[in-house]
């Protein structure tokens, strides 16, 4: 599955893009694949990858997990443990379509599986816990396998090549989805190859990234503690499982995780108000080490919608827009109109700013 390290290093290179549609309402790929397309001179065609959610009704109370394997013993051997931590409904091949610019693909398939009771009461864990901790099993001791995604009614779709040639590789038009999210991406660090394109994933959390984040030794040391298992040797694996941490076991709202992640300064903090600075005060202090040091512009989806945020400094760049019923995100604004020519509003956010999209009803949640 692995390809060849770029030849140059281009610090701004790859593409973000994000389409919500706040009242549900679903839509096939081809915007998501038109808008990161007008992007193609930002990558290189070693990474391209979809998140998408709503795409399994069927089975929305499944969880959906997508595999690589590069043979078929790797492919009997997670098979063989998921039979036996999981209830599979269906195991199926993902399908896909030969296109000219896409070679030699992994083994990809699907599985649609809730956990094992007996597994469940044995070891003393929740549905989510149950699955993050299988998924990391699998990454982390299953020689040629890689867990894709892994949420509930959601997927994603990724491999090396450019990322509208990796749409059309996944027949992503005979899809319907509430949230697309896309990448097209220049490796700087870690080689080209099918399980290091993005978006990254842990359960329904998905997360598409530019940038290069300095402190991914202190992030990943952090997370060891809570025992998040960083396989993957890239800051996008980390980022996700920051997000994971704070929002889903520490049950923090999405603008106190925006404040860790994307911190402000303490003389910024000391020109707060009272309140405003205990909070910012507390969370600087115990999320000290979950602070992501360098230039980066994020899109993390998950069920509800998606956060979208840049670096302090804003030293990546992203832009939004919104009409009637859409929310959109993306580097550069001609990826937006060239989907939606006359939104209702289009802005660039402040560094560190969070740009918050949800579906119609869930605002309270993320509160």
């Amino acid at each position: 599955m692995k390809g060849s390290r770029a030849e140059e290093k281009i610090m701004s290179g790859c593409a973000i893009s994000g389409i919500l549609n706040r009242k549900g309402n679903r839509f096939s790929g081809e915007e998501i694949i038109d808008s990161i397309a007008l992007m193609h001179e930002r990558s290189n065609g070693l990474g391209g990858g979809f998140a998408a959610y709503g795409i399994y009704p069927e089975f929305k109370e499944q969880y959906a997990i997508h595999m690589f394997y590069d043979d078929l013993d790797a492919k009997e051997e997670v098979e063989y443990f998921l039979n036996r931590h999981f209830n599979i409904a269906v195991a199926e091949k993902i399908p896909t379509r030969e296109v000219d610019k896409i070679s030699n693909p992994p083994i990809i398939w699907r599985y649609f599986a809730m956990p094992n009771e007996q597994k469940l009461s044995e070891f003393g864990l929740a549905d989510d816990e149950y699955v993050a901790q299988s998924v990391m099993n699998i990454n982390a001791n299953y020689r040629g396998a890689f867990v894709v995604s892994s949420g509930k009614n959601m997927g994603v779709f990724k491999g090396v090549g450019y990322p509208e040639d990796i749409g059309d590789f996944y027949k992503l038009e005979e899809y319907e989805a509430y949230l697309w999210t896309a990448h097209g991406r220049f490796p700087t660090n870690t080689p080209g190859w099918w399980g290091g394109a993005h978006p990254f994933t842990l359960l329904d959390w998905s997360i598409v990234h530019n940038g290069e984040i300095s402190s991914y030794g202190a992030n990943k040391r952090y997370l060891e503690m809570f025992g998040y298992k960083c396989t993957m040797q890239t800051d996008t694996e980390a980022i996700t499982y920051l997000f994971d941490l704070m929002l889903r076991k520490h049950k923090l709202s999405l603008e106190s995780a925006v404040k860790a992640v994307a911190a402000p300064l303490w003389s910024e903090i000391e020109r707060m108000e009272p309140k405003e600075k205990k909070i910012a005060t507390a969370i600087r202090t115990i999320y000290g080490n979950a602070l992501l040091n360098g230039p980066f512009s994020i899109i993390l989806g998950h069920k509800d919608g998606f956060l979208a945020l840049n670096d302090r400094i804003k030293l990546r760049p992203l832009v939004v827009a919104e009409d009637e019923e859409r929310t959109y995100v993306a580097s550069e604004e001609s990826a937006i109109r060239e989907i939606c020519s006359e939104p209702e509003k289009v802005w660039t956010p402040r560094g560190g700013e969070p740009v918050i999209g949800l579906l119609e009803g869930r605002e309270e949640v993320w509160a």
